[in-house]
């Protein structure tokens, strides 16, 4: 199938790609790694009027760690970056777990963070791993730029906060109250595929106690899940074994599982209670 006919913008600086974005409004689609946009433009299940490609706008291949501890990852920073970022291995453990997992080394080299989180899949796996980081994304258009927390950024399937006119530039993760510790989990039937379940556990400890505590699910519902519940059961513990088992059955209840051909639902809740207990026991471990 060929994709509709679209206009093709290549700006060379993020002041002149807001300007287009902003002319353009909601018939506009970003390009940047183009791993999934692009596909869905050939199946034509989107259809753009223009398509603004970034990569020629100098400045956003950027990951870093500024004065106040926070992490930032800029829209052209590809998965690749990421994978093998010292950075990230010495600093995020749930980002370095999760970044050799995403689909296949193809992807990896083009792909990027920002690209996955907008395209809102529900079985994308950084949505999830920005969740339990508590992560938020910045947006810039022609009149500003504002923070949205990742909470809120992924309204539903294939839907975010983003308005017509912007462009998310940036994802932050903020600095962790203690050591951070943590993992990233995925089953899948074969190396590259979607995520039949994922779970990120991102824990902060202090004095030897959990200091902060994030938990999100990936596959396993209308969108990417953050485990609320199974998170304050963490707050403030020692991860006994008895919170442990609480934390994971509270993450399973909190999955909205499907049975389909990867699984059935009870299937799929088993696995996210197994990959909760087995993410929090390597995080306890790895604290130790």
């Amino acid at each position: 199938m060929y994709p509709s006919q679209f206009r093709y913008e290549a700006p060379r600086s993020l002041d002149e790609a807001l300007e287009l974005m902003r002319s353009y409004g909601d018939e506009a689609k970003v390009l940047a790694g183009g791993q999934s946009l692009v596909p869905m433009i050939k199946l034509r299940f989107a259809a753009p009027e223009v398509l603004v490609d970034i990569n020629g706008v100098p400045g956003l291949d950027y990951h870093d760690v500024d004065a106040d501890g926070v992490l930032r990852v800029g829209a052209l920073c590809r998965h690749a970056d990421l994978e093998f970022s010292a950075e990230l291995r010495d600093r995020q453990p749930t980002m370095a777990a999760a970044a050799p997992l995403i689909a296949d080394p193809l992807v990896r080299n083009r792909g990027t963070l920002v690209g996955s989180v907008c395209h809102a899949d529900p079985q994308g796996d950084w949505a999830s791993v920005m969740l339990a980081l508590n992560a938020e994304i910045l947006v810039a258009s022609a009149a500003g730029r504002r923070a949205i927390p990742m909470a809120e950024f992924v309204l539903g399937p294939f839907q975010t906060a983003l308005e017509p006119g912007e462009i998310a530039v940036e994802a932050r993760v903020p600095a962790a109250a203690g050591t951070r510790v943590g993992r990233y989990l995925k089953l899948e039937r074969r190396v590259g595929d979607f995520a039949t379940v994922g779970v990120a556990v991102a824990l902060e400890i202090n004095g030897g106690k959990v200091a902060g505590a994030g938990i999100a699910l990936t596959g396993v519902g209308p969108n990417n899940i953050k485990a609320v519940e199974a998170e304050r059961v963490l707050a403030g513990t020692t991860l006994e074994p008895d919170v442990v088992a609480e934390a994971a059955r509270l993450a399973a209840q909190a999955a909205e599982p499907r049975t389909d051909h990867r699984g059935s639902a009870a299937y799929k809740r088993q696995v996210v209670k197994a990959f909760v207990t087995r993410g929090l026991s390597s995080s306890l471990v790895e604290a130790a």
